[in-house]
């Protein structure tokens, strides 16, 4: 008997690949290649066909190992669904995640917890009227079963917004959390869909996100990335630690594991960026069983593909994030005002459970969830979400170009933008991605050759972004760009030119919009994270580096000559403010120190000031005269990301193109003094991207 409704995905996915297939063939003809390379299209289009398809055939194939159907029971006060493989287990009509039954475990969830505090959505947001921080789990009022059959169960757990009375606090979005357990899967995907409609009252989110809380006697073994996996101290352990600068941030005495007698445990320290942040979780040892969250696009994440969030950390907690105000301030929060409409669709994400047979072992279970991951990757859009306001492939559009940069003082001609993030968001200014919070974003990196191709693109009007590494400023295409259902869009050569006046004097660092180049000191002795010891790379994430510039510069601050020094070593990583003991901080002025052959006092030369993160506060340019009353050039008060607490090495990128005319300046020595004045915590401050002085540039 024919399963019509494969058949039907199936033929989806040919139909993407006939439209690739196009795509690729109106590329040959517009460039005029000879008639062999039809032949290499065609491979070509039988190859992404191929994978394209793979998904689904593994899919199947996963399905054909178990042939047990899904099964559904409702009760009054809750749903369970089990496919064989595993038993899901939510409230009625919350829908809270309550049980997890797999491997033999019966609960991998915390059964200790209350039933609404296991696993769930949750968001933070306030009344813009009213800042006080509301926490709201997002508890269904209505439950409904969407499909049921042997292959697939879909559950619906929704909440409607009514009107309060008497002034009371309720969430003005309409909510429809969907869970989804396929035949043969060892897990199950969620999504939610959230609406506003026109004319409900003002409010901001600040928070969204869902969140597990495993059993804290099995899930010991926490791994983020490859090079960032460990045992983990416990809850417990954390209790009976000192709570330092900020209460995320304890100091532990004789954790359980035991190694070392003491260390520091901060969640922040296990943050990743949005295009990093694919799959993480927790191992069980005893059974060998692993919880995995896995996020297969970041077209629902907000602020771009370098927005840092949480994800997982000590509890066992796992998360996957949405949005947050993490590592960017107050200002990403979604503001709506009175009466504006919104609706958006959030995941799916996959929650996947494997295991294994050798309990001693977590490389195996590791790799195999990476491996789930990539298929979970080449299966989006999923062609299983039976929500309306789910887009499938074939709504969707594709978009490609090739990115060009022109720096005429660097070299005569175009030049590739390889390895550049390149990106559709809503339409705004150049960079404004990066705090754009209530659309979808669509980011893909240039090939060797500055080529890109974004796919399944959902309909709408965006601007086109971009930044290359190696150069300052932000890309924006000219034009909006319309992505229609079933579009193929080919833009051909765009050219970024990047902020520059003249040839370059000098410069500090490397334009990547991060501070990772400079100079990152160890921690302490006591406040070390052994995981960090062993991963150098990743050393800017221990805590209280802030306060080990009070130890290099004591009572004198950097000094930094042109020439002599290098920014490796002699540049520290953060301008921040210096303890002066009794909880005070000072302000802090730096210094640098170069030559100048001669100077056209007549015109103007360029300071180009790259910040890759600030956190109230206050950079001030001072030119040869660092006891002038009014400096020469300030940004005024600015920033709240608090990467510099937050161990991220950046926050926002902001790009200052300074011009200061050339009498300022003097044949020989000069010195530019950078000043950051205030002093009220040792979290004021900023980290430098780069830093570049150019001359008035030529007449010729």
């Amino acid at each position: 008997m024919f399963n019509t409704k494969r058949i039907s995905e199936i033929g989806l996915k040919i139909q993407q690949g006939i439209n690739r297939f196009a795509f690729e063939m109106s590329k040959v003809v517009g460039s005029q290649m000879k008639r062999g390379y039809y032949v290499v299209g065609f491979l070509g289009f039988m190859f992404q066909l191929f994978l394209i398809t793979e998904s689904t055939v593994r899919r199947q194939n996963i399905t054909r190992s178990n042939s047990r159907p899904v099964q559904l029971h409702i009760s009054d006060d809750q749903v369970v669904v089990d496919n064989g493989l595993a038993k899901f287990t939510f409230s009625n009509p919350g829908g809270m995640i309550t049980g997890i039954n797999y491997n033999g475990i019966e609960n991998i969830l915390e059964p200790r917890n209350d039933e609404n505090n296991r696993g769930y959505w949750d968001v933070v947001w306030s009344k813009l009227e009213d800042p006080k921080d509301i926490f709201d789990k997002l508890p269904g009022t209505h439950f409904r079963v969407v499909e049921h059959n042997e292959d697939q169960v879909e559950l619906s757990f929704t909440k409607t917004w009514i009107p309060p009375v008497n002034g009371t606090r309720v969430l003005p979005l309409n909510i429809d959390k969907r869970y989804i357990v396929l035949r043969g899967v060892p897990g199950f995907y969620s999504y939610a869909t959230f609406e506003r409609l026109k004319g409900w009252r003002n409010m901001v989110l600040y928070e969204g996100r869902i969140a597990f809380k495993l059993q804290k006697k099995l899930f010991r073994y926490m791994a983020v990335s490859d090079d960032r996996q460990r045992f983990m101290p416990t809850f417990e352990d954390r209790e009976r630690g000192r709570e330092l600068a900020y209460p995320e941030a304890v100091l532990l005495k004789n954790p359980s594991n035991d190694k070392p007698k003491s260390e520091v445990d901060d969640k922040y320290q296990y943050s990743a960026e949005n295009k990093d942040n694919k799959v993480h979780g927790w191992i069980c040892s005893n059974p060998a069983t692993g919880f995995w969250m896995i996020t297969p696009s970041n077209e629902f994440r907000v602020a771009g593909p370098v927005k840092q969030d949480l994800t997982s950390h000590v509890g066992p907690v796992t998360l996957s994030m949405f949005f947050s105000t993490h590592y960017a301030g107050k200002s990403l929060g979604l503001k709506f005002e009175d009466g504006e409409p919104w609706k958006k669709v959030f995941g799916p994400v996959f929650i996947y459970l494997n295991s294994g047979l050798d309990k001693a072992r977590t490389t195996s279970l590791w790799q195999d969830a990476k491996k789930q991951m990539s298929i979970e990757t080449e299966s989006w859009p999923y062609d299983f979400p039976r929500s309306g306001n789910y887009f499938l492939a074939n709504n969707r559009g594709t978009l490609s170009g090739r990115l060009l940069v022109r720096d005429r003082y660097a070299r005569k001609e175009l030049k590739t933008a390889n390895s550049s993030s390149v990106g559709l968001a809503l339409p705004g200014p150049a960079g404004s991605w990066q705090t754009e919070n209530k659309g979808y974003q669509f980011w893909t990196q240039t090939d060797a050759n500055g080529n890109f191709l974004i796919k399944n693109v959902l309909p709408g009007t965006y601007n086109l972004y971009a930044w290359v590494p190696g150069f300052i400023g932000d890309y924006k295409y000219e034009y909006n760009v319309t992505i229609k259902p079933g579009s193929i869009i080919r833009l051909g050569n765009v050219v970024y030119v990047p902020p520059r006046n003249g040839p370059t004097l000098w410069e500090i660092g490397i334009p990547d919009r991060t501070a990772a180049e400079f100079f990152i000191p160890g921690p302490a002795v006591t406040l070390e994270n052994t995981l960090y010891e062993e991963n150098p790379a990743e050393g800017f994430r221990q805590y209280g580096l802030w306060d080990r510039y009070t130890d290099l510069y004591p009572t004198e601050d950097l000094v930094f000559a042109v020439g002599v020094h290098r920014y490796q070593r002699d540049w520290f990583f953060a301008h921040v403010t210096r303890n002066a003991g009794n909880k005070t901080y000072v302000a802090t002025t730096w210094k640098i120190l170069f030559d100048l052959k001669q100077v056209d006092t007549t015109r103007n030369y360029t300071l180009q000031l790259a910040l890759a993160s600030a956190n109230g506060a206050e950079l001030q340019v001072r030119i040869n005269d660092g006891g002038a009353k009014l400096p020469h050039f300030t940004t005024g008060l600015i920033g709240r990301d608090n990467a510099i607490a937050r161990h991220g090495i950046h926050g926002l990128y902001r790009l200052y193109s300074v011009n200061f005319l050339g009498s300022l300046f003097q044949s020989g020595k000069n010195v530019i003094f950078l000043t950051q004045p205030r002093g009220k915590s040792p979290f004021n401050g900023f980290m430098y991207d780069y830093i570049r002085l150019e001359q008035p540039p030529s007449t010729n």
